[in-house]
């Protein structure tokens, strides 16, 4: 067989992989350019149930009838769109069903025809919607995640099952999307205050695209550092959901230079409260917030701790520990 001309979907387990599957993720910049024809597509593990009791959790099957097989959600990424916006946007299209994204899970890479299909998959918690059968999906069934692996036609669906089982056993309570203000104008021109340095027109174009990648984790409250630019990163966001954002000098560079352990009781109390929530700050704290975290918590991070201009790290807790971190370095449309 010529795996340049005629392999298809259902041919993935014979040359496909799984990556990126342990509690520390990077989601690349650019994921198209990981191989020379990228097919780019990302989905999600649907649950229901409730994480407190995991005999209640069932994961969802779908039934696809152009290729007569059981899989997960996913589809393709269009022109405009991060992988998370895709992922929400292509359950939706399928199922019906509006979720609440979670962990990264990883990725799975196989090739199809003449490119490299690459999956990213996320754990997904449905939150409402209704399933009707369509020409893409005609049947879902509910499982426990041990009847669903015998159920799904391709062992990489059953890799990514297994790997969410880890994560549904040491569920996350708090998510804190923690967020580095877009660009702002550049300091050596800014001859004012420069806590009042305001976006440029790329900040700008990079605080709208943040908006459907923080929806897609659906945050109940919005904080920010005092500097104009952390709270201008946050507004259009704050416009979508109907939501204010608090302004907390604490979560900022001056007040973690000034006093760290302070600045981390307010980050811990914060976490204390479990639920989603997001947080912009700098970059001079970020890592530095982070690198405490992990030390304090249940994920060691070897590697360095970027924190690009309006990047996010998506931080899992359980009991004020930390036990995930997700790292997307850019919200503008992947290439």
């Amino acid at each position: 067989m010529s795996r340049s001309t005629k392999l298809h979907e259902q041919h993935k387990d014979q040359f496909g992989e799984m990556f990126i599957t342990g509690r520390h993720q990077e989601v690349p910049r650019h994921p198209r350019r990981e191989f020379k024809k990228t097919t780019l597509a990302a989905g999600a593990v649907l649950w229901r149930g409730d994480l407190e009791h995991p005999d209640s959790i069932e994961v969802a099957c779908i039934h696809r009838p152009h290729y007569d097989d059981w899989s997960l959600a996913k589809g393709k990424v269009d022109p405009g769109e991060f992988l998370v916006t895709t992922a929400v946007r292509e359950i939706q299209e399928e199922t019906g069903y509006e979720v609440r994204l979670g962990k990264l899970i990883g990725k799975t890479v196989y090739p199809v025809k003449n490119t490299t299909k690459v999956v990213y998959y996320w754990t997904g918690k449905v939150v409402g919607g209704e399933f009707t059968p369509n020409n893409e999906v005609d049947e879902i069934r509910w499982l426990k995640i041990d009847d669903a692996t015998q159920v799904m036609s391709y062992e990489l669906d059953r890799q990514v099952l297994l790997k969410a089982a880890k994560r549904f056993a040491t569920p996350a309570d708090t998510r804190i999307l923690y967020v580095r203000h877009a660009r702002a104008n550049y300091k050596e021109a800014w001859k004012h205050d420069d806590s009042r340095r305001p976006l440029d027109k790329k900040g700008k174009r990079q605080a709208k695209a943040l908006v459907p990648l923080l929806q897609a984790f659906a945050p109940e409250s919005l904080y920010s550092a005092e500097p104009l630019r952390c709270e201008q990163t946050l507004i259009p966001l704050a416009k979508a959901l109907g939501k204010d954002i608090t302004i907390d000098a604490t979560f900022g560079e001056i007040a973690w230079q000034e006093n760290q352990v302070a600045a981390r009781a307010d980050f811990d109390a914060l976490i204390k409260r479990g639920g989603t929530h997001v947080v912009c700050s700098q970059g001079g704290v970020i890592p530095e917030m982070i690198a405490a975290l992990s030390v304090d918590g249940r994920l060691p991070i070897d590697s360095p701790i970027l924190a690009k201009k309006a990047s996010v790290w998506v931080l899992s807790f359980n009991d004020g520990q930390l036990i995930g971190a997700d790292y997307m370095p850019s919200p503008l449309p992947v290439l």
